[in-house]
């Protein structure tokens, strides 16, 4: 009878802390390009706030890869929190001169969620398994939709209540109190063992014929094309249909809570055996659900897209997620490389978001009309189906029992 799954003290301090950075986000982040949108209703200049975090986030794991490697990566974790809180205390001061400040706040913003996410898939590879990866990933979903549900609610209500920028004000405010809680509570996360030297080198020779890391590279950079564009333009859409905060919060409701259940019950029931079907049909899904966006855009048909990205979500990113990180614990030689396997997958998503996000820039430039977005919308939402093509190999391969991985 195989032993039940559980995750020790180290990853539920880990939740948690990862649960105040993403609640920070959703309070303040589910309306920020709304808030520029207001000052200017521009889609390039939102579009290029977009390019300057993702571009930022990439390169920062990959420079800051060396000192998560060789110094205290909890440092790093923590100044993460602190760059980010940082962003909305200049947000707070520039009011409505932030929208001429684009390129530096986004690279701001961008370093702060890159220091932050990198220490913390290192140190989330670290206290799980092969075993507990995917109830840790499940438990990342349901955090992250009990914050969705709640958080952009809270938000919107707010901001519907207070006149002209003020309900802005609050909220960047509440932001700034939960990045120092996240600070004070990862103090108890336990330092990590420093290992080895940094190889700046070893993402560049990943990419060979036969390098598994090839088709784990190409499917991240497939995966992060999607969440270049839908990060930001789903909400914004949400909200120009409406020109109400408030129906943007029940829409972020809505999608949160159907992820809750859907990523609830893919942490309890779903299996390493179901990776490669499972993420084949959720790739598939993910597609069908944006074509009602293709007769008219409206808020009814944004809740179709949302919902349904949210029902089918798990199917797809769960075995995108555990199969890649299972393969940093390969073997002995990979686990010591894991911060530079770790910048690999996000210098590979890196360049997909740019990609998408330039796709999007591009498709402006050429044709300005609602038409023309909605089907960028729908040819990018193909983008799960290049995943689990490049992908494929290698999820078969775990369709059998994975070996034991290290931890620390």
């Amino acid at each position: 009878m195989a032993r039940k799954a559980v995750l020790n003290h180290q990853s539920i301090l880990l939740l948690i802390v990862n649960g105040l950075f993403v609640l920070a986000g959703a309070l303040s982040g589910t309306f920020l390009n709304v808030y520029l949108w207001r000052t200017r209703p521009d889609f390039a200049m939102i579009g290029w706030f977009t390019f300057s975090q993702q571009l930022a986030l990439g390169l920062t794991f990959w420079l800051a890869g060396k000192w998560v490697k060789e110094k205290d990566k909890m440092i790093f974790l923590r100044l993460g929190i602190l760059v980010s809180g940082v962003f909305y205390l200049l947000v707070l001061w520039a009011g409505p001169a932030t929208v001429h400040l684009i390129w530096p706040l986004g690279l701001l913003f961008g370093i702060g969620s890159g220091l932050f996410w990198l220490a913390f898939n290192v140190v989330y590879f670290e206290v799980t398994d092969v075993g507990t990866r995917d109830l840790f990933n499940g438990w990342v979903g349901i955090l992250g939709s009990v914050i969705g549900l709640f958080g952009p609610w809270a938000s919107g209500w707010i901001l519907s209540s207070m006149k002209d920028v003020h309900g802005y004000r609050v909220i960047f405010i509440a932001s700034l109190v939960i990045y120092t809680l996240g600070v004070l509570l990862s103090l108890k996360l336990k330092k990590r063992k420093r290992e080895g030297s940094y190889d700046w080198k070893l993402p560049l020779t990943l990419f060979r014929r036969g390098n598994p890391w090839r088709q784990a590279g190409t499917a991240s950079m497939a995966h992060g094309i999607r969440e270049g564009v839908f990060s930001f333009l789903l909400n914004l859409l949400v909200f120009i249909s409406t020109s109400k905060e408030w129906r943007l919060g029940q829409f972020s409701f809505a999608v949160s809570f159907v992820s809750l259940i859907t990523f609830w019950l893919a942490g309890k029931f779903f299996k390493q055996k179901y990776r490669y079907y499972g993420m084949l049909i959720g790739a598939i899904c993910l597609l069908l659900t944006g074509i009602p966006l293709l007769w008219k855009v409206n808020y009814g048909t944004l809740l179709t897209l949302g919902i349904g990205s949210a029902f089918f979500m798990p199917l797809y990113l769960l075995p995108m997620i555990s199969s890649v990180f299972d393969l940093i614990g390969k073997s002995d030689e990979d686990v010591e490389n894991r911060v530079e396997l770790v910048v690999v997958r996000e210098l590979s998503m890196m360049v997909g978001r740019l990609l998408g996000t330039l796709l999007f820039i591009l498709c402006l430039g050429f044709r300005p009309q609602m038409q023309a977005l909605t089907w960028l919308m729908f040819l990018v939402g193909a983008s799960p189906l290049l995943s689990w093509l490049f992908l494929r190999k290698l999820l078969r391969k775990f369709k059998s029992p994975a070996m034991p991985q290290r931890t620390s």
